[in-house]
């Protein structure tokens, strides 16, 4: 029996003396398990775009101390104007991660994934500074967290296509 085959009125013993029958269509599993991976990824997009949102909201509120701890001495740019700088490009990145047209999604994943990339050396200066802030008061804690960028930029290049978009235009 192939999947996907429809086998009209047909009544067979399988080698247990069981009756299987054939007339009712077989269909592949496959096709619901795309759509279940798509609807996990369009979930796991959402979920980045809202977090990322919220995220660039706090930068310019209620967690804005906290976020200028986590600028690391080394940055040679005012502390409160990269919190702040950084807090309206996650808004704009949440923002397109919600609502941006499928055609671009791609791209946003992209660029989502490069900004993870940029504030990368802020997770790290947060471990090598011993700079505590949002429950990360260990340095346990803080070297955990840095395994956690690299997954935040497999779900925005992930969920977005651009995994997809980057392997074409490196083909060309």
């Amino acid at each position: 029996m192939r999947h996907g085959s429809i086998a009209n009125n047909l009544i067979v013993h399988n080698v247990s003396g069981t009756i299987i029958d054939m007339s009712t269509p077989v269909t592949s599993d496959r096709t619901s398990s795309s759509r279940s991976v798509g609807v996990i990824r369009v979930i796991a997009r959402l979920w980045l775009g809202a977090s990322l949102t919220f995220a660039g909201i706090s930068h310019l509120s209620f967690s804005r101390q906290e976020f200028r701890a986590q600028v690391p001495a080394w940055v040679p740019v005012d502390e409160d104007l990269v919190v702040l700088a950084s807090g309206v490009v996650e808004i704009v990145l949440g923002l397109a991660l919600l609502f941006a047209v499928r055609r671009w999604r791609p791209i946003v994943g992209v660029v989502v994934a490069v900004f993870f990339v940029a504030v990368f050396p802020g997770n790290i200066g947060q471990w090598r500074e011993h700079v505590d802030a949002f429950g990360l008061d260990s340095d346990g804690k803080r070297f955990t967290r840095l395994f956690f960028q690299p997954v935040l930029i497999a779900i925005a290049l992930w969920s977005t296509g651009g995994w997809s978009w980057l392997r074409d235009r490196f083909r060309r």
